[in-house]
Order: structure tokens, then sequence, then C-alpha cells
């Protein structure tokens, strides 16, 4: 939806299941539409699109674009970024190290995140501006050799200028922005700005390629959100898109290890990162890993752990669990000293059928509302809706 300085705000639609285009769009239209009933009745409602590869090959037949295009305007709708994190299916299924395959030293990630622009050129307003969120390069277990780092930089340098072609032949501004993850390739503020030294900055590059910033994720590495989005400020890297997103913390772990185990499910990378009484990091590829080592050596009582599991942004978790929507709401309160830094937010809660059942606010679309409701409550108190 449009909000004040020129903002755009959407939620996600990696929410719901789908991997072909009949899905996704039966998808939106039983959810999204519903969604859009209740908090934008009658203005312009902004999708954030995900589409998997299946879905995008779809899309690229101008035939089911135009249908789309008009479904979008019979029901008041406009797509302004795509998600293209996950490649393949991402519902139902073993999910979590495959999200990040195929990676960006594969020639498959280059071409599906190409299909992605070259349908969002044609799906966003004219003159506005369209965002495709991406992996981080990879995640570090995928990296054995260095020629694969090397194939990261090339082929994200050939993107940059492939994206900076289409967007002027369509007076679309289009962007490409890399997404930190715990164990990703690229996985916090400092690595972000040490990649990005190695990518060079051409003029392309720094206008079509930049940082899908996750408040969750970047959370979960025990950064503040205003000090990382400043860094990446002065060293001239785009803000891409920020996805409005809260992660799991936790205190007195010992406490509440029987009760973590609910939040271990097969299908999502759950990351956890733990912060010793001296502040040093010790980082788990995933929550079984960090309860076999809590079980197997214990947990001193001030250590914290933070989760990646993403928590709706309404929710008020149960003590002495908690969420990390300080660093949601310090990034906004970055953003609202400098609305022109960064004009696409998307709200990103995925794990909605694999998460605890108190932590469910009805149905799907119940939830979504409720999100929307704290989101907008936030944004207004910033001066931004």
């Amino acid at each position: 939806m449009h909000l004040s300085h020129g903002l755009h705000l959407a939620y996600c639609t990696n929410i719901h299941r789908g991997e072909t285009w009949p899905e996704t769009l039966r998808a939106l239209e039983q959810h999204t539409l519903a969604v859009k009933a209740q908090v934008c009745p009658d203005g312009p409602y902004a999708i954030g699109l995900r589409l998997g590869a299946e879905a995008a090959k779809a899309l690229l037949d101008h035939q089911t674009r135009l249908d789309f295009k008009r479904w979008m305007d019979k029901h008041g709708c406009y797509v302004f970024t795509i998600n293209g994190f996950p490649y393949g299916q991402f519902h139902g299924t073993r999910v979590k190290e495959q999200v990040f395959q195929p990676d960006w030293s594969k020639a498959d990630r280059v071409e599906y995140t190409q299909a992605l622009f070259t349908i969002l050129a044609d799906l966003v307003p004219p003159g506005g501006s369209g965002s495709v969120s991406t992996v981080p390069g990879s995640h570090k277990e995928l990296i054995v050799d260095v020629r694969q780092e090397e194939d990261i930089l090339t082929n994200l340098k050939s993107t940059a200028s492939w994206i900076a072609r289409l967007s002027d032949r369509t007076g679309i501004d289009l962007h490409l922005g890399l997404e930190p993850e715990p164990l990703g390739y690229i996985e916090n503020t400092a690595e972000t700005l040490q990649f990005f030294e190695k990518l060079g900055g051409g003029e392309e590059i720094r206008r079509c390629l930049g940082v899908n910033y996750d408040t969750c994720h970047l959370a979960v590495e025990f950064e503040d959100g205003a000090p990382g989005l400043g860094l990446l400020e002065e060293r001239g890297i785009r803000l891409s898109k920020l996805h409005l997103s809260s992660a799991l913390r936790v205190t007195e772990v010992m406490r509440m290890v029987k009760r973590l185990k609910e939040f271990h499910e097969d299908t999502y990378f759950h990351q956890t990162i733990a912060r010793r009484p001296d502040g040093s990091l010790h980082r788990f590829r995933d929550l079984p890993d960090a309860l076999d080592h809590a079980a197997a050596h214990g947990v001193p009582e001030d250590e914290e752990w933070r989760v990646h599991f993403h928590v709706p942004l309404h929710a008020d978790v149960e003590e002495p669990f908690g969420d990390t929507r300080d660093h949601l709401l310090a990034a906004l309160d970055w953003l609202a000293e400098k609305p022109s830094r960064c004009s696409h937010l998307e709200m990103e809660t995925y794990t909605w059928e694999v998460m605890p059942r108190e932590l469910q606010a009805g149905t799907v679309v119940d939830q979504l509302v409720r999100e929307y409701e704290w989101t907008l409550s936030a944004m207004r108190e910033r001066h931004m809706a």
C-alpha cells in the first residue's frame, strides 16, 4: 500500500503455499484479497509477490502476465517487489539448506533472477521502482573452493549490468537485494561491507545491487538496527528493501529447553546464535544442534539465545521467551529520519504453518491483518503512514 514519503508496504506471499502459477494465483485470490478487504479496501494495495522458478517460468509468457495485470487492475492491486530467495518448493517439505540452492555461483540462479526482473519490469506501475530479494551469495557450507567465490562475484556483477540495461530500457528503477542471513555467505553487516568491497563500486553496482535488510536475521546476529543501516549508507550501499520481521529471543535458556523443542521442526533452518556472558558469540547450524549442546554441556546463567524463527510482529511472546521487535523499531526510527533511503518495506513471517499453536492468531488472514495493524501503528507513530 502507499504510505507517506513515497513508501510502499506489503506482506510477503511466501507465507502461502504455491509453486506453480495457478497455485500462486489461487493463494492470492483466497488469502491476499481477504487481507486487502480488511486493511486497504479502497486504495491501491501492494502485493509482495513470491515466485518460485516454476511459477516464474509461466509468467514469462506475455499473455499470462497480461491476464495477471488485468486481475490486479480489477482488484485494485499492484506489485513492487518479488521475493526471489527460495528457488524451489518452500512449504510442506524439507527446505533447510536447499533454500540457498542454486546459489550465485550457478547459472540457474542467474537465469531465475533475470526471469523475475523481466516479469517485474512489466508489472511495476509506470515510472515506479521494483526490487527482487535474493540469497546472500550462498551458504557457508556450500562454499568448498575459491572458484565458487569468484563465480559468485562474476555472476552478481554481470547481473547488475543486465538489470541496469533493463532499467534504462523500461524506465523502471530496478534493483536486486542480497539478504544477509545467519550462516549465509554474508551474514552480518561486517561481512556485507567486505563483500561489497570485493564487488567494487561501479555505477551499475551502486544503482542496481544492494541489500535486503531483514530485521530478524540481523537481530539474530546481535546487531542493533540503526548502526548497521548507517554503515551501509556510509559505504554507498543501496538499501533495496527492508524486511520487517522478528526473531525468537531466549533468556533463562536451561529452564526453557523443553519449551524450545516446540520450535524445532523439519522444514526450515532455525540457525541459533548464543551470546556468552563475556559477549562472545557461538553459532549453531540449527536449533537441534544448540539444544544438543545445551544438554551435553549446560548453558551459563547469563547466556542469551536468538533463534532464526520468524515470530508474528503483533505477538507478545510469553516470558522468559521474547522477541526482537526492538531491532525492527530501531530500523524504523532510522528510516523515519531519512525515508528516501528505502521505499520498499515488506512484512515477512513465513513460518505460519510450523509455529507453535499459541502463536497463531486464528486464520492466516487474521494473523496478517494483525501484523498490518501493528506495523501501521508503529509507522504512524513515526509519521510514515
